[in-house]
C-alpha cells in the first residue's frame, strides 16, 4: 500500500468523526471506567488522543527530554495532567474541533496518524461494549502498519499467520489462523491474547 494513499487521510478524519459521536454520549461513569490501555480510564485515552493538537513542537520535545526519552513514561504523565486540568466534555470538544487536523506521527506518516485513531479508539470502545469501527478501516491500519510498527507491542504469534475474515488483511507467518479484524489488531497490539482471542472457535 502506498503511504499516501488517499484512504488513509479520508478514513482518519471518518474515525475522528466517528469517535466524536461516542463521546457525546458518554456518561460520568463511562469516562471513568477502565480502558484496554494499562492504567488508564476513558478519560486519559481521550487526553492521549488530543496530545498532538495541545502540545506543540517544542513542548512535546521538552516534555521528552523530562521523561528520557521513554514515550510511554512521557505520554503517561501528559494524559494525566490533562486530565487533571480538563474537564471530560473540554477534552472532548478539543478532539471534536480537530477532526481535520493534519498530524502524522513522527516515521508513521499518514498510516501511523490512522492506527492512532483506531487502536486507541478500540482501548475505549471495546471495554464499554461499544461499536468498533468498519472491519474494513481495520484492515487498512492492519495492510498499511505491516509486521514493523506491530513489532513495538512485542507480541509473538507463535509462528501463525493470522487472516482477517472480514477484511483484506493478514499479519505474521506460518500456519495460518482466521480471525476478524477487530480480534486480529486487538491481538497484534497486545491488548487481547491469541488464547482469549480464538476461544470458542
Amino acid at each position: 500500500m502506498e503511504r499516501n494513499d488517499p484512504r488513509l487521510a479520508e478514513q482518519t478524519r471518518a474515525e475522528r468523526e466517528r469517535l466524536s459521536t461516542i463521546f457525546d454520549d458518554l456518561n460520568p461513569a463511562q469516562w471513568s471506567a477502565v480502558s484496554l490501555c494499562e492504567g488508564w480510564r476513558i478519560r486519559e485515552v481521550l487526553a492521549h488522543l488530543t496530545m498532538p493538537f495541545r502540545l506543540s513542537g517544542p513542548r512535546f520535545f521538552g516534555g521528552m527530554v523530562r521523561a528520557r526519552f521513554r514515550f510511554d513514561a512521557f505520554a503517561d504523565r501528559d494524559a494525566r495532567r490533562a486530565t487533571a486540568a480538563m474537564a471530560d466534555r473540554e477534552l472532548a470538544a478539543l478532539y471534536r474541533s480537530n477532526i481535520e487536523h493534519p498530524w502524522r506521527p513522527p516515521g508513521g506518516g499518514r498510516a501511523g496518524a490512522l492506527s492512532h485513531e483506531v487502536v486507541h479508539g478500540l482501548d475505549i470502545t471495546e471495554p464499554l461494549g461499544l461499536p468498533a469501527p468498519p472491519a474494513e478501516r481495520i484492515g487498512l491500519v492492519l495492510s498499511a502498519a505491516g509486521s514493523r510498527s506491530f513489532a513495538y507491542f512485542g507480541v509473538d504469534l507463535a509462528g501463525r499467520r493470522l487472516v482477517a475474515t472480514d477484511a483484506d488483511a493478514a499479519v505474521g507467518d506460518g500456519a495460518e489462523l482466521r480471525l476478524p479484524a477487530k480480534d486480529l489488531l486487538l491481538v497484534v497490539t497486545g491488548r487481547r491474547s491469541l488464547a482469549e482471542a480464538t476461544e470458542g472457535m
